[in-house]
Formats: structure tokens, C-alpha cells, sequence
């Protein structure tokens, strides 16, 4: 095995933005059969590293690729654009974040999880529409230019989920 390649290759999946994720599973629990250092603790302690590293590199790639803001950061990289480079976003973008972060804040203050469960529904439902743009973006029109705006705003919105997410978890607890 290659220290030196890629997440994909590792895998043996073609590099692209669009993956089945029982395949990425599946390739990852064969590959962790084969690395993991339990399965090589019979060995000497050089052999023992090198299993624990093979491990930790397979950890590192199944965690960026079965996420698909990380695995689209990481496509953009691959490809030589660094997405938390400051650009402008368009103002629409942030007019409409503004308001989300505003909505979110009355509805925490009031207690009002409805209107959090609503607001998260209607951020996840954006988010969809965005993943299935930049899978068009990278791997149909390999405009990854392009697609770097959009995992800028994803990462704004992935953010404001999180918001969301802790809101209702304080409204819950």
C-alpha cells in the first residue's frame, strides 16, 4: 500500500463527488479487516506502527469521504482550490443567512421548537438541492471553480444546522 495516494484510490473508487456509501462502507470494513492493529499485534513494533498507521490513514479517508462537505472540500483540493479562501458570497446568500440566524434566535428565546424543527427542515431540504449542484458541478461539468462557492455557502449552512441542532437540544434538555 501507498502512503502517497489519494482517498479515492485508496478505496479503489473513482475520484468523483457522487459515491454509493454502502460501496465506501464496504471497502472500508474490508480494508480495516486487513490494517487493523489487532490483527497485526503478533508482530514486532515496526510492523505494529505500520499497522497503526495504515489504520489511522483509513480512519482519516472513510471520515472525509462519507461525509459530502468534507469529501467535496477535499475533491476541490485535490483539484487545487483551497474553499476557505475569503471570496464574497452573493448577497442574497446572506440575506437569506441573516434571517435564518434571526429566526433561529426568536424561536430559541421562545421556546419554540416548531419553528426550529421547521427551520431545520427547510435548511436540510436547501442543503439536498446544493449537494445535488455541486455533483453536477464536479463530476458532470467539472466546473470545480463553481462548485467551490457552493461548498463555501454549504459549510455557512452546515453552520447554521448546527445552530439548529443545539437550539432544540437545549429546548429538549
Amino acid at each position: 500500500m501507498d502512503f502517497n495516494q489519494d482517498h479515492f484510490s485508496l478505496f479503489d473508487l473513482p475520484r468523483r463527488f457522487g459515491l454509493d456509501s454502502s460501496e465506501l462502507e464496504q471497502r472500508y470494513r474490508e480494508m480495516q479487516k486487513r490494517v487493523h492493529p489487532d490483527r497485526h499485534a503478533h508482530l514486532g513494533d515496526a510492523e505494529k506502527r505500520l499497522a497503526m498507521q495504515w489504520s489511522t490513514q483509513v480512519n482519516e479517508a472513510y471520515r472525509t469521504l462519507r461525509r459530502p462537505l468534507s469529501r467535496a472540500e477535499y475533491l476541490l483540493q485535490l483539484a487545487g482550490i483551497d474553499v476557505h479562501q475569503e471570496r464574497a458570497m452573493p448577497p442574497e446568500f446572506l440575506m437569506q443567512q441573516m434571517d435564518w440566524r434571526e429566526a433561529v434566535e426568536a424561536a430559541s428565546a421562545a421556546g419554540d421548537s416548531a419553528t426550529l424543527e421547521h427551520l431545520r427542515q427547510s435548511i436540510k431540504r436547501e442543503m439536498t438541492e446544493e449537494y445535488k449542484k455541486i455533483e453536477a458541478q464536479i463530476d458532470v461539468e467539472q466546473d470545480c471553480a463553481g462548485a467551490a462557492g457552493r461548498v463555501r455557502q454549504l459549510m455557512f449552512e452546515e453552520k447554521l444546522l448546527d445552530e439548529v441542532d443545539d437550539a432544540l437540544a437545549a429546548l429538549e434538555a
